[in-house]
This record gives C-alpha cells, structure tokens and sequence, in this order.
C-alpha cells in the first residue's frame, strides 16, 4: 500500500513539474495567444465541462471512432486468421497492407474527403489505421504459437470453436493487448486528424479547427486535453474488455455442448513395415530409431517401453498417435486415443477439474469425485498453474483415463511422482483403463510388472 501510495506521489510530482514547466514557458512568451497557460486553459476547460454542447461533442466524435475501431478490430482478427491458415491469401494481402502501413495519414484522409464526404471520413481514417496494426500483430501472435497444447487437445477430440477458444485465443490475446495499448491513441489521432481536416458539424475536430481560426489557444488546449482523457479513458476500457474475453472464452467453451465423445470399444494397433525416426536435412541421412516395424498389438493387450531415456520412446508415441510421419511404412491405430505426453500439456487458466470436464463426458462434480482418488483436496479448486509438477502430472493421468478411447498411449506417465505417489498412481491407471489398449514408455524399472504389460521390444540396435 505504501509503495502504491508513493508512485501516485511521483506521479503528481512530475505533473507538477511539467505544470511549472508550462507556465515558465507561457509567462516567457507573454502573449496568451501564442501560448495560453495552465491556468487559462484549466478555467476554459471548467467552463466548457458542465456544458451539455461539450458531452454532445465528445460522444459525436467517440460514435465515429468506436465504429471505425471496432471494425477494424475485428476484420484485422478475420483477415489475420486466414492469411495465417492460407499462405496464398496471405501473399495476396501483403501488398495492400505493406502499402497501408506507409501512406500518410493525412494523404489518406484527402482521398476519403473526396470519395465519401466530411460525416464519414473520421470512422474510415480510423479503421485504416487500426486494420493493418492489429493485422500485423494477429499474424505475429498466431506464427509464434505453440502447438504442443493443441496437439494434444486436438487428438483427444477437443476441436473446432473449443480448441480455438481454450488454446488459439488463449496465445493471441497477449498479442492484442500489447497492441491496443498503441493502437487505442492511434485511433483517437486520426480520428480527430480527419475531422480536423473535414470539420464535419458538432465534432472535436470542428472546434479544434474553429479555435485555429479564432486564435484562442485556450480553447485548442483544452479540447487538446479532453482528446487526452478520453483516449485514455477508451484505452482503459477496451483493455479490460479485451483481457476479460480470456475466461470468457475458457468458460464459454466448457458450456460448449461436447460431441464425439461415446465411448469406443478397444482397438488393435497394427505396423505394416512402420520406420519411425527423423528426416534428415541437407542431404543428411534419416535418423532411424526403429525399422520396418510389422506387428499386431491386440485389442486390449497392454505394452511398455521400458528402454532407457534417449531411445525414441516418445518418437514412437508420437508415430502412434499420428502426431508424427513415418519415414516409411504404415500404422492403423484407432481414431480415438487418449494421449499423455513427456511434457506437461495443460491449459493453465482451468482448475483441475476443468481440465478433466473439456476432454471427456464428464461434469465438474464427476471430475473431482475422480481426481480426489491422486489428488489432495487442497489441489481442486484452483487453477492448475498453481499446482506442483507432480500434481499436475497426475492432472494429465486423469484427464487420459477420463476421455473415452480404445487406445491409451501415455508417455512418461509417472515422471516427478514419489515411490508411493507412482504406485498409486499406477493402481488408478489399472483401475481406470477398462479394457482399453494400452502403450506406456516408461525407463523405470519394475513398471513392467506394475502395469503387468508386454515389453514391446522395436527399437534399432544403433539407437
């Protein structure tokens, strides 16, 4: 509290600074119309306040700039989600908006007092402004993605408007944010630019324009700093609309009525001469780590990898799982898998529970009824960003065995868990797994003989 009572304190004082700063400057020039000094401009600024043609004004010109922000706003988002996903629009794009970003402003505002007439020239001279700055920043925020959540999510039949919402929206919105913060006074620039120059009745570019004719620089610094609050204001405002859509969205898509997920009877896993590894680049050689794999792994039966950590485990579940190509070969797996990765792979903002309820059939209450059977009741209820490694593995584990599958595919399931948390955890999976297939790569000894599981022996000599 008293650190935030001291930055208010700075902050006053450099006000006040520049205040005295401003009134030394007015005093030297000594002529009120050449510079008009705090005082002058504050009494003015009182006088036009409690005046009803003031508030009139204020909200003709936000009505125009508002409309032109929002659309903006929104097709810069539509744009930039298509260029992003279809390279050949995005090329086609490139040119007008390489061409939008380096214009003059005041060139712009010239052709649309031509083409359209002085009523509508700000809403455009502001949506040309903020359609290629947002643009730009849509494109940056979806190039820098990462994928690993959505990969995931995607094979556990979380799709469509669900995994945008949860995942796409979730790494795009910082993106906005940052960008809006300059866009906003941008906004407010050339909206008040453009009325300036047009002077379209009962705006605040027609007084601005008016107190240049009459010379009164109180009046053009007072309209200067009701331009100021209200771009800040606006700023303020959009800002807390735009960082509430983030749980918005995550709420939203737990609403969301989930389809594609009946159960699944358990299904075999076959190789036809399946060679996982990577390819190599630069006329390198492939890295092979298993080759020409042929073999049945039945409807039901259970399997592990249990080599040691640097063979290819998780390449291979992730051939599996037909989030990786084959270097040769083929594999028929069933279309409905539940996956758990090396890595941890949760959407932070959810709790627990809600991270079980998105990849499965079940409610909140049936979520946390099944994890109080690995969790401590003080780890529900909170965002999962708040948990301890282990505890969010065991999320993961939960979340794999509560979505309806007939293939179960878990790497590294009992990675940063305890001697009695791995067996518990191992006790659950067993109990969860209902028949399904099952394929576990795990380099800790005695899994084998806890899951009571095949060795699946594939790997390359060499790897």
């Amino acid at each position: 509290m008293q650190e935030h009572s001291s930055s208010h304190l700075k902050m006053l004082g450099y006000a006040a600074f520049w205040l005295l700063v401003w009134e030394a400057a007015s005093l030297l020039v000594g002529n009120s119309i050449l510079l008009a000094g705090p005082f002058d401009t504050a009494l003015r600024l009182v006088e036009l306040v409690p005046t009803a043609a003031f508030w009139q004004t204020i909200l003709s010109s936000f009505g125009r700039i508002a409309l032109g922000f929002a659309v903006g706003f929104a097709g810069a988002l539509a744009l930039g989600l298509l260029s992003h996903h279809f390279e050949g629009f995005r090329q086609l794009m490139a040119p007008a908006f390489d061409a939008l970003k380096s214009i003059p402003l005041v060139c712009i505002i010239v052709l649309l007092l031509l083409w359209v007439g002085s009523r509508r020239v700000s809403a455009l001279a502001v949506f040309l402004v903020v359609l290629p700055a947002v643009y730009f920043s849509v494109l940056e925020g979806l190039d820098a993605q990462d994928g690993k959540l959505k990969e995931v999510l995607g094979r556990m039949d979380v799709s469509g408007l669900r995994l945008f919402l949860v995942d796409t929206w979730q790494q795009l919105l910082p993106y906005l944010i940052g960008t809006s913060r300059n866009v906003c006074g941008m906004a407010w620039k050339a909206g008040v630019a453009a009325e300036v120059i047009g002077s379209p009745r009962g705006t605040i570019g027609e007084e601005v324009y008016q107190a240049k004719l009459l010379l009164a620089t109180s009046d053009l610094f007072a309209w200067t700093i009701a331009i100021v609050l209200a771009s800040w204001a606006c700023e303020r405002l959009f800002l807390l609309l735009l960082r509430s859509t983030g749980p918005w969205a995550l709420r939203l898509a737990l609403k969301m009525k989930r389809t594609g997920m009946q159960s699944a009877q358990p299904g075999p896993v076959k190789m036809e001469g399946a060679t996982f590894g990577y390819k190599g680049t630069s006329g390198a050689p492939d890295s092979v780590i298993a080759r020409d794999v042929s073999r049945v792994l039945d409807a039901g039966s259970r399997w592990i990898m249990a080599d040691p950590s640097g063979t290819g485990k998780t390449t291979v579940i992730a051939g599996i799982a037909g989030m990786k190509p084959l270097l040769a070969g083929a594999i028929a797996a069933p279309d409905r898998l539940s996956l758990m990765c090396q890595d941890i792979r949760l959407i932070e903002g959810y709790t627990a529970e809600e991270n079980v309820e998105l990849a499965s059939r079940l409610d909140e209450a049936e979520a946390r009824h099944l994890l109080r059977e690995l969790l401590p009741e003080d780890a529900l209820g909170r965002p999962v960003a708040e948990l301890s490694g282990g505890q969010r593995r065991r999320v993961e584990l939960v979340r794999a065995l509560a979505h309806p599958s007939a293939l179960v595919l878990l790497d590294e399931p009992f990675a940063s868990l305890d001697h009695a948390t791995h067996q518990q955890a191992a006790a659950f999976l067993m109990s969860h797994l209902e028949g399904r297939t099952l394929i576990v790569a795990s380099h800790v000894p005695g899994d084998a003989a806890l899951l009571d599981a095949e060795p699946l022996d594939i790997f390359c000599d060499e790897a």
